[in-house]
């Protein structure tokens, strides 16, 4: 009865302040709303600094699937990017990778918000690598300023996935037999209904240059990101400060592998080995500072957010806990994600 009350006192509250909105705008008021997540400054690390370094976390799936609150991981990413633009205070970001990748959209995405903030922006951004930052997740850590992994990362697997299953054969032994109605010959590709003798060689053909051209802006990505590092990092005195170049043969090495951080380095995928500490103090001798306070951006629930919880529809169903979150591969969907999680 006590949270039924509050419940209902809350949402009195709720349309009241509406109201107040709402009339507020008929007296010919400009009402302004936030657009995006609603980002909180949360203080991780207290130095006793003037300075603040902004810790961006990847972590899990990358995905642009929206979560509870409304907002995907890569909106999540471009308003923390932009929260750091707008403070003077913060004068380097941590990209904080531990992710075998995702989808390629929403890789792309962050990769484009990072690249553009490190086009337009002074401030220097670098990534720490942990456990995994495999194909997506290496494909948004190669804009970065500078990169740390710890010698015992996994990273690269530098390719593109696309997954779909072939059903034809169960559907043969219960006697079930599709009939398709089609408007062209290539509008049922990727379908598992079909023999795999009854795919055309075109069709084939063209799901492959899909993958290869995908394939193509991956490398792009990785050689234009590590250049640019290279280029601005090159310039300083201290050979340890000048990060590495990527090595003549590194595409022998994009073929899809995993990669220790040490075979990274070598290669010059990873500017240093390292931990999150080394990574901290790499970008506060970046951005020319002795010390900073480390914040991090966590997302705000108002009430809003919380009614819109309880208007969802959940289905409920059984999880079984295998130690290891597996991403749930869509039939058609390309994907920059490591061989390990692919299956």
């Amino acid at each position: 009865m006590i949270v039924a009350i509050l419940l209902l006192v809350l949402l009195g509250f709720s349309m009241l302040l509406n109201i107040g909105l709402f009339s507020g705008g008929s007296h010919g008021r400009r009402v302004s709303r936030t657009v995006g997540p609603k980002l909180d400054e949360v203080l991780t690390e207290d130095n006793d600094a003037a300075a603040k370094v902004a810790v961006i976390e990847v972590r899990g799936i990358i995905t642009s699937r929206q979560s509870d609150g409304g907002f995907s991981m890569v909106d999540l990413v471009k308003a923390q990017l932009k929260r750091v633009e707008e403070d003077e205070k913060i004068k380097a970001v941590i990209l904080k990778v531990d992710s075998p990748g995702g989808e390629v959209l929403a890789s792309d995405e962050i990769y484009r918000a990072i690249n553009d903030f490190q086009t337009h922006c002074t401030k220097p951004v670098v990534a720490s690598m942990g456990n995994l930052a495999a194909s997506g997740g290496y494909y948004i850590s190669a804009p970065c300023r500078w990169i740390v992994a710890n010698e015992l990362t996994i990273t690269g697997s530098i390719g593109v996935i696309l997954h779909s299953w072939n059903y034809r054969g169960l559907m043969n032994k219960v006697g079930v037999r599709p009939q398709t109605y089609k408007s062209g010959k290539f509008k049922d590709m990727l379908s598992g209904e079909r023999d795999p003798e009854e795919v055309p060689p075109e069709e084939r053909e063209m799901v492959q240059k899909l993958i290869d051209d995908t394939y193509g802006k991956f490398k792009t990505v990785v050689a234009d990101g590590r250049k640019a590092a290279h280029d601005k990092n090159k310039g300083n005195k201290d050979p340890e400060d000048q990060g590495r170049a990527l090595g003549t043969d590194w595409t022998d090495y994009a073929d899809g592998r995993v990669l220790s951080g040490k075979d990274a380095v070598e290669l010059g995928f990873v500017d240093q080995i390292g931990n999150f500490q080394d990574a901290v103090k790499r970008a506060e001798k970046m951005a020319g500072i002795s010390k900073a306070n480390l914040i991090e951006f966590q997302q705000r629930f108002d009430l809003s957010d919380f009614f819109k919880m309880f208007s969802k529809s959940q289905t409920p169903a059984i999880k079984v806990d295998l130690g290891v979150e597996a991403p749930k591969l869509e039939a058609g969907q390309l994907y920059f994600l490591s061989p390990t999680f692919a299956r």
